[in-house]
């Protein structure tokens, strides 16, 4: 049964996650320098902030299932995600797996995408954005291959920045980078929303 959800809530649930990872790692020695224990003392900063990850995302996982008595197919895979990969990481100890986790994420978004387009016909980005954009189903296939080849880009890109680059480097460009990317990339397909265009009916 669904219940009333605060208003704050949902921009909670989507990035509250994320800013308590930002939180910890940038104020990690601020922390182990007020909780001196032997467990901070012995994990780096990225393996407590990944801690951290997980069990925000559980408990943004369990506010959704409380207030809309279900919880959504794109959050519950990322959840899964950030579940597995943050348990290797913090299990083995190892920064690896959680360096690949937004790989796994947006390779499962764009196979998502095509499978659902190609296999299905279905173009699935169109039941996640119908509500801020009307267009025809060509339209809507066309902006789902696009955002299919956007996420296996954004897939290789952080295989290559983790990669080469130092773990502040690769924390803000998982954060603030992509995050800005993903903005760039929307504003960069509006003349394909205003090409197919459906006038709603009060504009007809």
């Amino acid at each position: 049964m669904a219940r009333q959800k605060p208003n704050w809530m949902g921009p909670a649930i989507e990035y509250g996650p994320i800013l308590i990872f930002m939180g910890i790692y940038y104020g990690f020695d601020r922390i182990v320098t007020a909780f001196p224990h032997e467990i901070l003392q012995n994990t780096t900063q990225l393996i407590a902030a990944t801690v951290g990850l997980m069990i925000t995302t559980v408990i943004g996982i369990a506010f959704s299932l409380y207030y809309d008595g279900k919880i959504p197919k794109v959050p519950l895979i990322t959840a899964v995600v950030v579940m597995v990969f943050g348990g290797l990481t913090v299990y083995l100890n190892d920064e690896t797996f959680i360096k690949m986790k937004p790989t796994i994420i947006q390779t499962i978004f764009a196979l998502v995408l095509f499978g659902g387009l190609f296999i299905f016909k279905r173009p699935l980005i169109k039941p996640l954005m119908q509500k801020a954009w009307n267009m025809t189903d060509e339209g809507w296939r066309i902006l789902t291959i696009r955002f299919g080849f956007y996420f296996l880009g954004m897939a290789v890109l952080n295989e290559i920045v983790w990669r080469t680059q130092s773990n502040d480097f690769w924390v803000n460009f998982k954060v603030l980078g992509s995050m800005g990317l993903m903005v760039l990339f929307i504003f960069s397909q509006y003349p394909v929303i205003r090409r197919y265009h459906l006038p709603e009916e009060d504009e007809a």
